[in-house]
């Protein structure tokens, strides 16, 4: 297997490590939201590697794009640039909301997945 395809099989699977544990850890801090016993340690650490694996996802994407030198579809751009703010903006807001930090993470995991679900479907590189 050559590079290339190494970096395009890792963008690959990246993006579905991404799409999975955005998805699950939205669906546990919903679930944490209204029942307390699912509030255990467990659910942080999925939550963080599961927002981490956006970022790690975006650098996996501009290593496969730049050793290939293809144009990358700009709907692709699109999400990713918003998956990678909304990281940010979810990280500048948990204090504030540490009240409501279920709600937050729980949809916050599960429009994250969806970002992911819609640039693999809309512009795939």
């Amino acid at each position: 297997m050559n590079v290339l395809a190494s970096l395009r099989n890792t963008h690959e699977v990246v993006a579905w490590l991404m799409i999975l544990l955005n998805g699950a850890s939205g669906i546990w801090s919903l679930q944490a939201h209204r029942n307390k016993q699912f509030r255990i340690a467990g659910l942080s650490w999925v939550t963080a590697i599961a927002q981490t694996t956006v970022i790690v996802h975006l650098f996996s994407g501009i290593a496969a794009a730049s050793a290939e030198n293809i144009e990358v579809p700009k709907f692709h751009l699109l999400y990713w640039s918003a998956a990678v703010l909304s990281v940010g903006v979810i990280y500048g807001y948990r204090n504030q909301l540490e009240s409501r930090k279920y709600l937050l993470y729980g949809f916050a995991g599960l429009f994250l997945m969806g970002l992911g679900v819609r640039s693999m479907v809309l512009g795939p590189i």
